[in-house]
């Protein structure tokens, strides 16, 4: 899938170039880590296929300029178009079934948690199919966000307060363990988004591959989000969740994949993948301060070990050279 000749691919960046890639990564996954907490009162209102159906439907409507082949653009080929389908079968498709079906079973305090591990398996990913090299910095700053991932692992959580918004299968927590599993395998494929996201890159621009891949997920989602919507009575639905649910198409579908692949143009697969650890940061984040959901003490270590994690791996000079496997 990911295998091919090896090529040297340097990639010499200045200060400002190297920081604006970095906050792009960091505030796509912000994105990212924000509308998986607030999935879940849209989960409460809506099928998980017909809502995954609106939101890359929503996405599409928002986009569709960006489908039109640049100019300049190299025609893909056979290899890259099955890349731009896997890369929605994974970073769309799957991750969305995996995650808002798991967050529906789960808190967004432990989504956060089990999210954190993002960064180690891009890692991983990314040397095994990339042959990027990992420096010694950017090992050292994976291991202090694995250091916080099993913090928050072995912490329990605090005690959620009296009259907060509670789902039912929180209360229950019966469904607890598969929606553990759920959200871990959207880990699985969010680190496999990072790595053809790398190789896309290289042939596509942001938008266009922002475009596809949601074209592809509206294809994907089509026959279940049609079959919830004819049995659905979409008058149910508040008013304030619509506004919701387009937030969270533009966000999942267009704002944060077109961040994503900006920055990941100059930046290593292996270190963007550190920033993914602003993804449960900012679902925790979102969880404290709009769901009523708290944080104990350990939780706080954990989230600043993981920021020690990013700094020191954004810390490091400004030359950034991967060695790509290209096809």
């Amino acid at each position: 899938m990911l295998t091919g000749k090896t090529c040297e691919i340097p990639t010499v960046q200045t200060s400002t170039n190297r920081f604006l890639a970095y906050f792009l990564l960091a505030l796509s996954m912000s994105l990212v880590g924000s509308y998986v907490a607030l999935s879940k009162p849209l989960v409460a209102a809506l099928p998980v296929f017909l809502l995954a159906w609106l939101r890359f439907g929503i996405g599409g409507l928002a986009m569709p300029h960006w489908l039109k082949t640049p100019a300049d653009e190299v025609p893909m080929t056979t290899h890259t178009k099955k890349l731009v389908f896997l890369e929605s079968l994974f970073g769309n498709f799957l991750f969305t079934i995996c995650m808002l079906f798991g967050i529906s079973m789960t808190s967004a305090v432990s989504a956060g948690l089990i999210m954190a591990s993002i960064p180690a398996v891009v890692a991983v990913m990314s040397w095994w199919f990339l042959n990027e090299k990992i420096s010694r910095r950017v090992a050292t700053a994976i291991l202090f966000v694995a250091m916080g991932t099993l913090l928050f692992t072995f912490t329990k959580a605090a005690p959620m307060p009296q009259g907060g918004w509670v789902p039912e299968s929180a209360r229950i927590n019966q469904n607890a363990l598969w929606g553990n599993l759920l959200i871990f395998g959207a880990v699985v494929c969010e680190a496999a988004y990072a790595v053809i996201g790398k190789r896309l890159t290289a042939s596509l621009s942001p938008k266009r591959i922002t475009a596809l891949i949601n074209l592809w997920g509206f294809v994907l989602m089509t026959p279940m989000g049609l079959y919830g919507a004819l049995s659905f009575d979409f008058s149910s639905v508040a008013v304030d969740m619509w506004f919701l649910l387009v937030f969270y198409a533009l966000a999942a579908s267009v704002g944060s994949v077109w961040l994503w692949m900006t920055g990941l143009k100059s930046v290593p697969a292996a270190k963007a993948g550190i920033f993914t650890v602003m993804l449960p940061i900012s679902t925790a984040a979102v969880g404290v301060i709009f769901l009523n959901e708290t944080l104990s003490g350990l939780q706080w270590l954990a989230f600043t070990i993981c920021l020690l994690g990013v700094l020191l791996a954004t810390s490091s000079g400004g030359e950034i050279t991967a060695t790509n496997k290209t096809a």
